[in-house]
């Protein structure tokens, strides 16, 4: 997730009184300008990050991304207190996808995408239980949501997809660069190249990130409601579902956290968990060598190609998340959520 004014620390656009006032900040200086004067060219079919992004085996990666996004303290305090993400977990993780998929994949139209998933933040800010204040739209909250999408992607390459070379990892920060530019936020954290991202990388690991309530829900599938489409299921096969998974997806994600964050949040690794986390990920990327491509593409990925390839009109409209994944009616008219008219 992740927005707001001027780029000096501490305070936003507030009177000189309300400054006066201002609540310690968590991590971080509140919001600043904007990051672009023009829109910027977005990235294509010939990229890395459009072979190794909106794949469906980044669904492994669901609760990594989550949690580790909630660690930062500014972003956990937002989802604690403005999020409805733990009333309904698994439409919100695939309504989300959409738009953000959609930021690397809409050609044009990804600026615009963009802005609109930036300003689904706007008005999310507050004061945190330790009295700190928070806003999803200052540029260090909102690049660290923008950080974990872009390891997500490194991840993807080096667990599911066969490996990559250090100049791929430098093409795709690269390529991560131009993808942030598409949310015109500004561009002051962002690392200067790959080495930069991975010492930045480190520190948010070991100084930055807090083992909090928002990150420990992430992990935490008791509670997780039934997606819309399995109401019919009964209720004692929902909760025994969960008990599987609970497991299966902490040892993928722990098996991915840095071993600073482990630490952070309790977790232990041993040599024989890291066998089995080999094992299962060449599984997953020979599953994708011998399935049909197009089986493993999000649709939004799926309808770019085709785009791109001459399938499609480039001016088809952008597709969008089903019916059953949308807000609760209650939701669906507030800014903060993306909410397209489907049937």
């Amino acid at each position: 997730m992740t927005q707001d004014t001027s780029e000096t620390c501490p305070v936003t656009s507030a009177s000189a009184a309300d400054a006066a006032e201002a609540q310690p900040v968590a991590a971080g200086c509140p919001v600043s300008t904007g990051g672009y004067d023009a829109p910027p060219i977005p990235l294509g079919p010939d990229s890395l990050t459009w072979k190794y992004f909106g794949q469906w085996t980044g669904l492994f990666q669901g609760p990594w991304a989550g949690s580790m996004q909630n660690m930062h303290p500014q972003l956990g305090a937002a989802v604690q207190e403005h999020s409805i993400f733990f009333m309904e977990r698994m439409p919100r993780l695939f309504r989300s996808i959409y738009p953000i998929g959609g930021v690397v994949f809409d050609g044009d139209r990804a600026p615009k995408t963009g802005a609109e998933v930036r300003d689904y933040h706007i008005g999310i800010k507050g004061v945190d239980e330790q009295g700190r204040r928070y806003s999803a739209l200052n540029p260090d909250v909102f690049y660290w949501a923008h950080a974990t999408f872009f390891k997500s992607v490194l991840l993807s390459a080096e667990k599911f997809g066969g490996g990559i070379t250090d100049a791929d990892r430098r093409q795709l920060f690269d390529e991560h660069v131009t993808w942030y530019r598409m949310y015109g936020m500004s561009m002051r954290p962002v690392p200067k190249s790959y080495e930069e991202f991975e010492q930045y990388w480190d520190h948010m690991c070991n100084n930055v990130l807090e083992n909090n309530w928002a990150a420990r829900e992430v992990m935490d599938l008791s509670t997780m409601p039934k997606h819309p489409s399995l109401q019919w299921l009964p209720d004692r096969l929902w909760a025994l579902n969960l008990k599987v998974m609970q497991p299966f997806l902490t040892f993928l994600t722990v098996a991915i956290y840095d071993p600073a964050v482990r630490d952070l949040m309790g977790y232990t690794w041993t040599p024989r968990q890291q066998f089995l986390h080999d094992r299962f990920c060449e599984v997953i990327t020979f599953a994708g060598k011998v399935l049909p491509k197009r089986w493993l593409q999000h649709p939004r990925k799926r309808s770019a190609l085709d785009r791109a390839a001459g399938k499609l009109p480039a001016d088809s409209p952008l597709v969008q998340t089903p019916a059953r994944n949308l807000p609760p009616i209650e939701y669906r008219d507030s800014p903060n959520f993306y909410s397209p008219k489907v049937s």
